[in-house]
């Protein structure tokens, strides 16, 4: 490691600690040199299958796109920070799990809807509109109409209703 201070190629590292949930390592280093101190951060490389689009094309498989949508999606609604990164980190754990080279952008889309689901039923049917490309109000009916319907009740209770009024007239308490 290249001091940043004078460029000096010998540097030693004088504390390591682990950051997160361990998948990052922080490390202080010191220039043998003129004894400037920095951080480091380390992380593994973990590669992720190139992703074919719609139109044949082939590109790399881009975190800020993935995170992209998911934010739009979610945009002013009341889902934490936490669970939005853990919902990212599983879409793409599934698709390194996948053990493909190359992976389909509708896969990927899919997974998406998939962990949306589980998050907020209003950024599911966001994310399923444009996704999908909704050309009515049916379409978004009969969508949310297959929500309702696949949606476990416990995870039905942790949502927030489409509709006010909604588990009123469902018979559960309302809102």
């Amino acid at each position: 490691m290249h001091c940043p201070f004078c460029a000096h190629i010998d540097t030693r590292v004088i504390d390591s600690r682990l950051l997160g949930e361990g998948d990052q390592i922080r490390r202080r280093r010191e220039c043998m040199s003129c004894k400037a101190r920095f951080t480091t951060y380390e992380t593994a490389e973990l590669s992720l299958p190139r992703v074919i689009k719609s139109d044949g094309r082939r590109e790399t498989f881009n975190d800020d796109k993935l995170r992209g949508g998911f934010l739009k999606a979610l945009e002013k609604r009341p889902v934490s920070m936490e669970r939005v990164e853990g919902a990212i980190n599983d879409v793409k754990r599934r698709v390194r799990e996948s053990g493909e080279r190359e992976i389909e952008s509708v896969r990927i889309g899919e997974l998406v809807m998939d962990a949306l689901r589980g998050l907020d039923q209003v950024a599911y049917v966001r994310f399923a509109s444009v996704y999908r490309s909704f050309e009515d109000v049916r379409a978004f009916l009969e969508e949310i109409e297959r929500l309702e319907n696949e949606l476990p009740p416990d995870l039905r209770d942790q949502q927030l209703d489409l509709l006010p009024g909604e588990k009123a007239e469902k018979g559960g308490k309302a809102s």
